[in-house]
């Protein structure tokens, strides 16, 4: 039952007295057998080494549980109090006062709890916890006079131990993970955290030795500062090998480094391919990529493009970088009805354009379309503008609504400010954006003309898109 705690009381001197008479040389005891109290837990605050807790050591004066007073000398000692302290229990008479006696003359008090020992001393037995903090939890022993003078004058020595064999504990806790992962994310359930796993150069032709660990840094380093420089909203996160086991044979396994021993775990260090044998003497690779990790310069927003039965043409057009990132190209202006025009899209563009930036779309419907590896050949996995195009017409034809999420460099660009025709542009900078190669997603496809690039640098060029000078 709740019970505040009283004030501790002295008798003979206050609690400053208290304290300072533990740290005074042991009083004169007897070898009489007394009932002692035991620390089995301390405080949240340690409080139990205060002059206001009680300390192992103190001799036990007093029980009072309800109306029941019991005085020391206790018959039985701890055996006896351990039968009063399971009556009371099972009567749900649990509240508990215990006045104790340091030195000769020095009480205080400490109103508890009675609970099982459980974690202490066994189930069959009882233990005390405060009231006030149920991380304090105190049991009896019996002891001779003299051992509880002794332990009450050893104090400080005592402190000192138990600051050295203190543990730090640690635990599970509860964490509301699907309220967190709708709430905190800008897409709900996805991370705006992206990487691209770049996998090391085959130096010649039949792939049996590639360029080490140094190459593929350098070219992870390049592919970066080139998507920066080409406008792409993007910032640099981290960077980190990745093994990758592989079997090899013949060529490969000959070229590779061994690692038998340890003192081949020196010539690893900047290798991409190395190569140890296995239990059934099969030669296993392990293949040293790189992961550069990336995030959108200022999160993400989503556009959320309706399509209306009269629209002819989604008002966009879409073009890929030739490091892999799908953006959007170019908006036909003039048409304030157009789906670009009434989600806003038309006027984010312009914003990107202001600030020389690409408006770079990171998922469609939340199928992500961002580049995710770089073959050994050097080529650069990522989606092709031409199936994207046939997509987004479906989504036209269909009428079903177009769900984009773009990558913002600006922290205060939202759907909200982007929707009105009339707003205000930051000054450009001075960095220009590279020649574009474009897909025009808002027609039927009889004004477009599809190039195919041998090279595979991009699906196809758009050439036409009804009207003249409307490039970026």
């Amino acid at each position: 039952m709740p019970m505040d705690r009283q004030p501790y009381s002295s008798s003979s001197s206050d609690s400053s007295q208290v304290s300072s008479s533990s740290t005074s040389p042991a009083a004169k005891g007897s070898n009489t057998i007394v009932l002692s109290i035991e620390c089995l837990k301390g405080s949240s605050k340690a409080d139990e080494w205060t002059g206001d807790m009680l300390q192992t050591g103190d001799i036990v004066e007093e029980l009072r549980i309800g109306n029941m007073v019991v005085n020391s000398p206790f018959k039985n000692g701890k055996s006896g109090v351990h039968k009063i302290l399971h009556n009371s229990f099972k009567q749900n008479e649990t509240s508990i006062r215990i006045r104790v006696r340091r030195g000769s003359d020095n009480f205080a008090e400490l109103q508890a709890c009675i609970v099982p020992g459980d974690h202490f001393i066994g189930r069959k037995q009882y233990v005390l916890r405060a009231i006030n903090d149920p991380n304090y939890a105190v049991g009896f022993i019996d002891r001779t006079e003299n051992e509880c003078f002794n332990l009450q004058a050893s104090r400080m020595s005592r402190m000192v131990s138990a600051l050295e064999t203190s543990p730090l504990e640690d635990g599970y806790v509860s964490y509301p993970w699907e309220k967190r992962m709708q709430d905190m994310l800008s897409i709900p359930n996805l991370s705006s955290f992206y990487s691209v796993l770049l996998l090391p150069k085959a130096s010649d032709k039949g792939g049996t030795r590639y360029n080490d660990l140094e190459d593929t840094l350098a070219r992870a380093n390049a592919w970066i500062n080139a998507s920066q420089v080409s406008g792409v909203p993007i910032v640099f996160m981290n960077i980190q090998t990745e093994s990758l086991l592989t079997k090899i044979s013949g060529d490969t396994a000959s070229s590779t480094v061994n690692a038998g021993s340890l003192s081949d775990l020196s010539n690893l260090a900047n290798t991409s391919l190395y190569g140890f044998e296995d239990y059934h003497g099969v030669d296993i690779g392990v293949v040293r990529a790189v992961r550069l990790w990336f995030s959108p310069l200022a999160g993400e927003i989503p556009i959320d493009i309706r399509i209306n039965d009269t629209d002819t043409r989604l008002g966009f057009a879409i073009g890929r970088t030739q490091e892999g990132f799908i953006y959007i190209s170019s908006v036909i202006e003039g048409e304030k009805d157009s789906p670009s025009a009434r989600s806003g899209l038309s006027n984010l563009y312009k914003q990107a354009s202001a600030s020389s930036r690409r408006l770079v779309v990171s998922r469609i419907s939340n199928q992500k379309v961002l580049p995710w590896m770089v073959s050994p050949t050097g080529a650069i996995r990522c989606f092709d503008t031409v199936s994207l195009s046939q997509k987004l017409s479906l989504h036209r034809h269909t009428g079903m609504p177009i769900l984009f999420h773009l990558f913002t460099w600006d922290s205060t660009a939202n759907t909200g400010s982007i929707r009105p025709p009339a707003m205000s542009s930051p000054t450009p900078t001075e960095m220009p954006l590279p020649p574009q190669h474009d897909s025009d997603e808002s027609n039927d496809g009889h004004d477009i003309a599809r190039e195919r690039n041998t090279a595979g640098e991009f699906s196809f060029r758009h050439h036409d898109f009804a009207l003249t000078n409307n490039w970026v």
